[in-house]
């Protein structure tokens, strides 16, 4: 058995850690309703914050949900500010200790690596290697299992109060996403598996985090057991390369039989092994071992997205600032592919007219 961590939850509570906590969830947040009425009482609120979590009498609010179709449908739930203060006090102490429990190669959610740093690895893999199997988990954040997930964490952290307060946070979130689950049965299931808790609300600090650890061992699996030296996980994105297609059919079986022992199925109808040269679609362009293209349908959505921002700043709706951060945001996201005739077409077409 590996080190375990006891005596933890005093510095989830610590006031130090409450007011990092607090500035990482107003960040960027500052001018809306909630965050402005959580700072108006700062120091009142974080105290009795604190004596909530110490005395254990914390109880989450209702999230508020709402449904976004950009890449995909998807139901996005957001917890009271108040929440959101104390996931960040939670990941503060956690997610250091498991980081270094993460494999190198798992980039969604962790300082350091990110989307640009994921496609550049991908494409490192891309010239190295003939042949990719991508694979993405069906309905992942409903279908991730909270006894499995707490089976994850106690494997590393054995304090009573600190996991109370995870048991809390997931029981917040239980049947949020009901709607958003088609019941799967794994073999030894019987009908009460149905009434298993699952799911974890999209839009949560600790849903991102509890992701990675939920994997993890999926993660060292891939790694130590079936030797794949060439593999990323992005969330719920799976890419392992190989030079030749057996290999990858062979490891296809096996990490189906392993994601079923979590409780999980892939997309098997379009996970098989492709060449590289065909191009890899991954977090939104197309990766080829030379160059990279950014999926057509990126660039329809956000000119749709700018010609509506454009509008509302005609209208006053919006400041000026306001679509200069969202033009800003995606070209520093689509300038790591070939995308200057794209950005230079599109802006040339959508000239910024002063409000009426």
């Amino acid at each position: 058995m590996g080190k375990v961590y006891r005596h933890l939850y005093p510095q989830v509570t610590d006031w130090d850690n409450l007011l990092l906590a607090w500035a990482k969830a107003r960040k960027g947040k500052r001018g809306y309703p909630p965050a402005a009425t959580f700072e108006h009482n700062a120091g009142e609120n974080l105290l009795a914050l604190q004596t909530a979590l110490q005395h254990k009498t914390y109880q989450p609010g209702p999230y508020a949900s709402f449904y976004i179709h950009e890449p995909k449908r998807r139901l996005i739930s957001a917890a009271p500010f108040t929440d959101r203060v104390v996931h960040h006090a939670l990941c503060n102490i956690m997610e250091p200790l498991f980081n270094r429990r993460f494999i190198h190669d798992s980039y969604a959610n962790r300082k350091g690596k990110g989307t640009h740093a994921a496609i550049d690895r991908c494409q490192k893999f891309a010239r190295r290697y003939t042949y990719v199997l991508q694979a993405d988990v069906q309905q992942f954040f409903p279908a991730i299992d909270h006894a499995l997930l707490l089976d994850a964490i106690r494997g590393l952290i054995v304090d009573p109060d600190l996991l109370w307060l995870c048991e809390t946070i997931l029981e917040s979130g239980r049947g949020v996403l009901n709607q958003e689950y088609d019941m799967v049965y794994f073999p030894g299931d019987n009908l009460l598996a149905a009434l298993r808790p699952r799911g974890l609300p999209i839009g949560n600090l600790t849903s991102q985090f509890w992701a990675n650890v939920y994997l993890n061992q999926f993660d060292h699996f891939v790694k130590r057991e079936l030797k794949c030296k060439a593999y990323l996980r992005f969330v719920d994105d799976l890419l392992l390369f190989a030079d030749d297609k057996t290999t990858l059919w062979r490891w296809r079986a096996a990490i189906i039989d392993f994601l079923a022992a979590l409780r999980l199925t892939l997309h098997e109808k379009r996970c098989h092994p492709n060449l590289v040269t065909e191009g890899i679609p991954f977090l939104g362009f197309r990766v080829f071992p030379t160059h990279r293209r950014l999926k057509s349908r990126k660039g329809f959505a956000f000119r749709h997205r700018l010609r509506q921002q454009l509008a509302d700043y005609q209208a006053g709706k919006i400041s000026l600032s306001q679509v200069d951060a969202s033009v800003q945001g995606w070209v520093n996201h689509v300038r790591y592919g070939q995308t200057y005739g794209l950005r230079r077409k599109m802006f040339r077409t959508m000239p910024i007219r002063p409000p009426q």
